[in-house]
């Protein structure tokens, strides 16, 4: 934990990370569950109940004032060291319930975040569908006004928590302009008539995903988040706070393959010393640290930069997410390298991060996305950076 020492942290963020480290060890299991959905559950009652879910909604229900992005990738890079289910559940609680925690009413605020901070509801965020996951202006799923209430009709899918949430904050075309200007957010609870999970989806790194259908769903105008046509600035905001926690998960992953390949190569022996006595295994270890450094490097500029007041910080989210994912991808590779036949045996520790891994180059944005959301964030930098130039040079 040499990195709380850096200057992104405050001692509450140094004390945050060595105690839920500690819980983590004693209270997550370090293996796959045979029921995931039970194993959620219960994941997300144990840290309600030891009050970790604080973190993922603001006060009153929660510990900070407003959503603290350094202890949110803290929590998810100790919890993700541990569990990748375990990172899951706690990362769902605050995505499922950002759009309320930043944009919501105080009523909806007051409903639905306490039970969510306390563990006893599950959260779910519901943006994706079959033809609309990168390219949000592609949303299809409609919400008609008719009279006191939004009629909700169309499907979404790869969506998390689906069947297992007790409310989706859910996006919506309600037509205020084209492409994403007319998407509005609307708060579906679970057991509203006309919302069913259609299918459910089995991936690499087991965790519940699903599929929705909305026919014919009535909610109330009061389950609309912020005002219609919103829903693309309420989709990306929360998305700005929550992409760079999905680089810190995938530090502490990296983190974790580091040290199991480190405890590994000091005692296995060969060619009469150990794997960590050859120098290809050293550079391969070198390059294994570097990389998690450098990723949380760019993890934790994102988080402190959103923590000390900017707006937003898109290309910083989307650099800490796109290099953590990919470096950590690359760490967890090379840690199975050393471990050799051990490290592709169904069960061993890294064969599991390999599997865990992989998505999280995808969701939120796959990799590729991010890059394009970087280079147009230079695009537009360099010209308001021009056009300041040219108001100061004047008429020719």
């Amino acid at each position: 934990m040499t990195h709380l020492a850096w200057p992104f942290f405050e001692d509450r963020h140094r004390t945050l990370a060595r105690q839920l480290s500690t819980w983590a060890e004693a209270h997550v299991p370090d293996d796959e569950p045979e029921d995931v959905d039970d194993a959620c559950r219960d994941l997300v009652a144990a840290m309600g109940e030891a009050g970790w879910l604080r973190l993922c909604v603001p006060a009153p229900a929660g510990r900070h004032e407003r959503l603290d992005v350094r202890s949110l990738c803290l929590a998810r890079e100790a919890l993700a060291y541990r569990s990748a289910l375990a990172d899951f559940a706690f990362a769902m609680q605050g995505l499922g319930s950002g759009p309320i925690s930043l944009f919501g009413t105080e009523a909806q605020r007051t409903r639905y975040l306490p039970p969510v901070a306390q563990g006893e509801a599950i959260a779910a965020f519901a943006l994706s569908e079959a033809e609309a996951g990168s390219d949000v202006s592609a949303l299809a799923t409609t919400a008609a006004l008719d009279g006191a209430h939004y009629v909700l009709d169309g499907s979404k899918t790869w969506i998390s928590n689906a069947g297992l949430a007790d409310h989706y904050v859910v996006f919506a075309r309600t037509g205020e302009g084209d492409g994403n200007r007319g998407l509005s957010a609307f708060i579906v609870d679970a057991e509203v008539p006309g919302l069913s999970v259609s299918k459910r989806i089995e991936t690499v790194s087991p965790h519940p995903l699903g599929s929705l259908r909305f026919d014919a769903c009535r909610v109330p105008r009061t389950a609309l988040i912020g005002e219609p046509g919103q829903g693309f600035r309420i989709a990306m905001a929360t998305l700005d706070v929550f992409r760079t926690t999905v680089g810190a998960a995938a530090v502490g992953m990296a983190r974790r393959a580091l040290a199991e390949a480190l405890g590994h190569v000091r005692q296995r022996e060969l060619f009469g010393g150990t794997l960590a006595d050859l120098q290809l295994v050293q550079g391969t270890l070198a390059e294994m640290a570097t990389e998690v450094d450098a990723s949380a490097l760019l993890v934790y500029r994102a988080a402190w930069t959103k923590d000390a007041g900017a707006e937003r910080v898109t290309k910083e989210a989307a650099m800490a997410k796109a290099y953590a994912t990919e470096a950590a991808q690359r760490v967890i590779d090379q840690a199975i390298q050393l471990f050799g036949g051990n490290g592709v045996t169904a069960g061993h520790i890294v064969e599991r991060l390999y599997r865990d891994i992989r998505p999280l180059r995808i969701y939120e944005g796959a990799t590729a996305i991010q890059q394009v959301v970087i280079a147009r964030q230079l695009l537009n930098e360099g010209a308001r950076e021009s056009g300041r130039k040219g108001e100061k040079k004047g008429p020719a």
